[in-house]
């Protein structure tokens, strides 16, 4: 098993790909998630065991949005317009908008400035959304830049 050498935006990846499958399975454990992740796409992070080193960010990352969730779906909420809730965001830009939101409030800014935060999510929507969520996930996170 080779220790990765990751940079933070591998690091978010991983975490959106394992946070993805939590945000429907109730049942489904960090751990798990984030196996799951490693087996389909870095096998050689495996050992014989099927475990894997897990960076402490994406550690952070994934149990952070996950013990947050309800506090970062409210913050979401209140940032929608009026004819939106959180029942019509799409999956996908739901679980990048808490990612971001995870980091913008609870990681130091020191650590990860708030408008790479959002950059980083806009980058996210880009390889697995559309151009509309894109957009609607930029609107959202500069709504909460601006009220932070």
């Amino acid at each position: 098993m080779s220790k990765p050498n990751l940079s933070r935006s591998a690091i978010r990846e991983i975490a959106f790909q394992a946070l993805f499958p939590l945000n429907f399975n109730a049942d489904l454990s960090k751990q798990d998630a984030l196996t799951a992740v490693f087996e389909l796409d870095h096998p050689e992070w495996l050992n014989d065991e099927q475990t894997a080193f897990v960076p402490v960010y994406l550690d952070t990352l994934v149990d952070g949005v996950t013990t947050k969730k309800d506090e970062l779906d409210a913050i979401i909420a209140k940032h929608l317009n009026k004819n939106w809730s959180l029942a019509r965001i799409a999956k996908t830009d739901l679980v990048i908008l808490r990612l971001a939101l995870f980091e913008m409030i609870y990681v130091s800014e020191e650590d990860v400035p708030k408008k790479v935060a959002v950059n980083e999510a806009i980058e996210l929507a880009k390889k697995y959304a559309d151009d509309s969520s894109r957009k609607f996930i930029n609107g959202v996170l500069s709504n909460v830049l601006a009220e932070l």
